[in-house]
């Protein structure tokens, strides 16, 4: 399979900066746009005052150089023990990374201190299945917030055309919406033709009023950070949905048509044998146990 490279800066279609998954990082966060790329000390300023919750440790972001890298360490390890987080410069892969650790510090600081545990355990030279599944959730992870449990039904069965078509409104009023998290998601989404597919953990809530909407979204983040922490979730890559984000009634120039839902290459159908454990409930219940089954990649 062929490596994906991003377009260089200048070809980015400024289009793209204004629909999701890119539109609400753009607005947050402007270096995102144009010509010019940020330099470190702009990405440090935003981090400015932040600690890594599990150290205490002053969070910054370092140039990923030869010099850097002859400490030895893994990427993980080096944010980990020193705060730093290693950046390569004019590197889009990077930058949206560090999109993610301005807007989800405790999230990506609870994936990486999970990783850091399971380097002992991790058989030699080779990730373990905990290790796969947070590294599958940190370059290609959503949380899925449900509001209404019958979705569940369509998105199990991977019945794409009622849970993105016949479903449209319940994603119109958020009774069923997405957070983004993976930041090779966002590096695809620079392409336009990219159909893209997340690596879902579901979160089940009660209904809420729009106006609770925010709160709620900062709330559920910070239980799937606890639930990460704690061990009670990405134990196994089979923990993790495939939600093809690009069926989200908005996302792409096509999703208007029911036909796509069954043509596209992204909504794959259901392998056999494929169960999904249950979504989180409310404050970070247990996911359940994985099913080790063939995985969804």
């Amino acid at each position: 399979m062929m490596r994906f490279v991003a377009p260089p800066r200048a070809d980015v279609d400024a289009e793209l900066w204004t629909r999701p998954p890119l539109a609400d990082f753009a607005v947050d966060y402007p270096w995102l746009r144009g010509l010019d790329w940020p330099s470190l000390a702009q990405l440090n300023q935003q981090l400015a005052g932040r600690a890594h919750p599990q150290t205490g440790r002053a969070l910054q972001f370092v140039a990923q150089t030869p010099q850097l890298l002859r400490d030895g360490l893994h990427y993980e390890q080096r944010s980990f023990q020193y705060g730093a987080i290693s950046t390569r410069l004019e590197n889009w892969h990077d930058l949206l990374n560090a999109a993610i650790w301005l807007r989800h510090t405790v999230l990506k600081a609870a994936v990486n201190a999970r990783y850091v545990a399971e380097l002992p355990l991790a058989p030699h030279l080779e990730r373990s299945r905990a290790q796969m599944a947070l590294t599958h959730f940190d370059e290609g992870g959503v949380i899925v917030l449900l509001r209404d449990a019958q979705l569940l039904v369509a998105w199990d069965a991977h019945d794409w055309p009622t849970l993105f078509f016949d479903q449209a409104e319940a994603w119109r009023q958020g009774q069923i919406e997405v957070i983004v998290f993976g930041h090779a998601l966002l590096e695809h989404a620079l392409r336009p033709s990219s159909l893209l597919v997340g690596k879902a953990l579901a979160l089940l809530l009660p209904a809420v009023a729009a106006a609770d909407a925010g709160a709620d979204r900062i709330a559920a983040v910070a239980n799937i950070a606890e639930a990460i922490s704690a061990g009670r979730v990405l134990n196994d890559p089979q923990e993790l949905r495939p939600l093809p984000l690009s069926g989200i009634p908005g996302w792409h120039a096509a999703s208007a048509d029911r036909h796509f839902y069954r043509s596209a290459a992204c909504f794959r159908p259901l392998r056999t044998g494929r169960i999904y454990p249950p979504p989180l409930v409310g404050a970070g219940a247990p996911i359940g146990e994985p099913v080790v089954v063939e995985d969804f990649l």
